[in-house]
């Protein structure tokens, strides 16, 4: 990757303001975040599987990242990183809002849990590289998707694992993820921006530019009788690993 890449701003400032203000309800599992924290169980699961399936690992262990760097991009307060953590990761997790790093690291160090957190732009950190990246309903809030993609590849070891989620951009995620969900409070309005929702064969072009392979998507679906799931239904949301080329 050039330099221009690894130093461009993919930041939007009101973006990281509006997450920032949700700072202080992100564990609340009633409040502002309270899709996250339903959300978060089903991208878990992705992640054990494939976590399992790349490194080929004992599917009973209670620590499959043991030994293993781990970098969560976008990371909020920390919903990810913990879980990470107790998987038993060398977790980092990366945040454009000073606000939600704090948070994160107060809950983190109440729990007990060894994380190091950072705020600000991913490509300006000089972090290093990752066994395992993850970037979860990222991509969708960054300016230069591109770069981000790019400074995203930059920080994956040789050998290394990312996985992405981010919702569709479909008429059916444009009714429930930016309409229903903000009209009815399941979201605070001003989070999504429909336009700003990529689809899978995007995500693939934009993964493929920056010398990774997208695996194959797997949907993150909704009904009455499941709630969140896995599904094959990628019309909302969906999640992916990449790999280096």
């Amino acid at each position: 990757m050039t330099d221009a890449i690894s130093g461009a701003a993919t930041i939007r400032p009101e973006e990281a303001a509006h997450f920032g203000q949700l700072a202080s309800e992100w564990w609340d599992p009633k409040g502002s975040s309270a899709m996250l924290h339903k959300l978060n169980p089903v991208r878990l699961a992705f992640l054990r599987e494939a976590i399992d399936l790349h490194w080929g690992g004992d599917v009973q262990s209670v620590k499959p990242l043991a030994g293993k760097a781990a970098l969560d991009v976008g990371c909020g307060a920390g919903l990810l990183c913990e879980p990470l953590a107790r998987l038993g990761g060398e977790v980092t997790g990366v945040d454009a809002a000073p606000e939600n790093t704090a948070a994160a690291a107060a809950h983190a160090e109440a729990a007990g849990l060894d994380i190091r957190y950072i705020p600000g732009e991913l490509g300006t950190l000089g972090l290093g590289q990752f066994d395992l990246v993850t970037a979860m309903e990222v991509i969708e809030h960054v300016a230069d998707k591109a770069a981000f993609a790019g400074q995203l590849a930059e920080r994956l070891a040789p050998g290394g694992l990312m996985v992405l989620s981010t919702p569709n951009r479909t008429l059916a995620s444009r009714a429930l993820l930016v309409g229903a969900a903000e009209m009815t409070g399941m979201v605070p309005r001003g989070t999504h921006h429909w336009d700003d929702f990529i689809t899978p064969d995007e995500l693939a072009d934009l993964l493929a530019e920056a010398g990774l392979t997208m695996g194959e998507p797997r949907g993150i679906a909704f009904s009455p009788a499941k709630g969140l799931h896995l599904s094959d239904d990628l019309s909302l949301n969906y999640i992916a690993t990449a790999r280096r080329a």
